[in-house]
């Protein structure tokens, strides 16, 4: 199954890019070399001057494929998703009992992917940009004609399946979709402040405590 997995190229939403990155040996290396910039540099001082330095391209060429380095991180960021979802899919398959697939579904949210190798795109690079670069990507003026261009697809798409295992276990459950993406957002912020800002979390490095915070949280909520 993980080697079925590691061949799949997620899809994600054509207002992402102006060119599928993916159909040229160049808008491979965009999004390759790009992503490793943007890890490496951080958004601020990541630009297609320099991408284009690094990969031999004219920076002209870039913007034939994205708008803006804001739309690359975006396209970054619903990759994530789109391959957590994946993540998801394959992992729950033999499973039936909801909880069961809850449990997996906030692992996956916390902990990042199960399945960590794929041909196209790195899976623990992609989650280390969305934990450290993500919310500069939603919290912008554009957010609005965005969401209404269907960017966020592939989050919404997580989300949904997540939503409605809380509606399977507790159908009387008033907050599914707001439990789901307070959990997607914090889960993300912990993971940021466990690099960045330990005085801010009780969970000790590798011990499990966010897995355990979050779950409890969360059956508790729903219970």
């Amino acid at each position: 199954m993980e080697s079925i997995l590691k061949k799949i190229r997620v899809d994600v939403s054509s207002s992402l890019y102006l060119k599928d990155p993916f159909s040229s040996d160049l808008g491979i290396s965009i999004v390759r070399e790009g992503s490793l910039m943007i890890q490496e540099l951080g958004l601020e001082q990541f630009t297609f001057k320099k991408l284009a330095a690094k990969i031999g391209s004219a920076e002209a060429a870039i913007y034939r494929y994205f708008e803006n380095k804001h739309k690359l991180l975006l396209y970054l960021n619903a990759w994530y998703w789109a391959w957590l979802e994946h993540n998801f899919v394959f992992a729950t398959a033999n499973l039936i009992d909801p909880e069961e697939r809850l449990s997996l579904a906030i692992r996956l949210m916390v902990e990042g992917p199960i399945y960590r190798q794929n041909d196209h795109l790195d899976p623990d690079l992609l989650r280390y940009i969305v934990v450290n670069e993500s919310l500069k990507g939603y919290m912008t003026k554009e957010v609005d004609s965005e969401h209404e261009s269907g960017i966020f697809s592939q989050v919404y798409k997580f989300s949904d399946r997540v939503t409605s295992l809380i509606k399977e276990i507790n159908p009387s459950y008033l907050y599914p979709k707001t439990l789901v993406s307070t959990l997607m957002e914090s889960s993300l912020m912990q993971s940021f402040n466990s690099q960045h800002l330990p005085g801010m979390i009780d969970a000790q490095p590798g011990s499990g405590d966010r897995f355990k915070f979050f779950h409890q949280l969360v059956k508790k909520a729903i219970s």
